[in-house]
C-alpha cells in the first residue's frame, strides 16, 4: 500500500495572502501570525503577497484572480466574519467559504481558509493569537502540508 503524507515541513514556494480589511483588528493579527510562520519556515519575502480587500464576501474574487494568474502555489484567505443581530452573518459566511472551495477545485490550487466564523469578537480575539492560538499560523502549515502532499501526487 502506497501512503501519500506531507514529507517535507521545510517546502517553500510562492504564496498569496488575501486578507479581509473587515474587523482588520482581528485580521491585521492573523497576517502578523502567517507572516511569522512564513518568516520561521524560511520563506523570502518575495516569496510571498499580501492582498487587502475590503471584506470576506471579496475574498474569493481575489483569490480566484490570483489563481488565474499561474505564479502561486498556494492562497491562503485570512478574515473575520461575527455574528451580528441579523441573518447577514451566515449569507456571508456561506458565501466566502463555498467561494474559496469553488477557486481550490476549479484553479487545481490549494485555497486555504483561515476566515474566522465566530459568535463573538472575544472568539475571534481568542484565535488570533489568543487562547486559541493563531489561526494564520495555522493556515500557513496547512498550506505547507497541502503542497506537500499535492506534489507527490503523480
Amino acid at each position: 500500500m502506497k501512503v501519500i503524507e506531507a514529507k517535507d515541513k521545510n517546502l517553500t514556494f510562492n504564496v498569496a495572502i488575501v486578507v479581509s480589511r473587515f474587523n482588520r483588528d482581528v485580521t491585521e493579527k492573523l497576517l502578523s501570525g502567517a507572516t511569522a510562520r512564513l518568516k520561521e519556515l524560511n520563506f523570502k519575502n518575495e516569496q510571498s503577497t499580501v492582498v487587502w480587500v475590503p471584506g470576506a464576501v471579496e475574498i474569493p474574487l481575489a483569490a480566484q484572480r490570483l489563481a488565474q494568474i499561474g505564479v502561486y502555489d498556494a492562497i491562503i484567505c485570512l478574515g473575520a466574519v461575527i455574528r451580528g443581530e441579523t441573518g447577514h452573518y451566515q449569507f456571508v459566511c456561506d458565501q466566502v467559504s463555498q467561494g474559496c472551495q469553488h477557486v481550490a477545485l476549479q484553479n487545481d490550487l490549494p485555497v486555504i481558509f483561515g476566515v474566522l466564523t465566530t459568535d463573538t469578537e472575544a472568539q475571534a480575539m481568542d484565535r488570533c493569537g489568543g487562547a486559541h492560538g493563531n489561526k494564520g499560523k495555522d493556515a500557513v502549515d496547512t498550506a505547507v502540508e497541502i503542497v506537500s502532499v499535492l506534489r507527490q501526487i503523480v
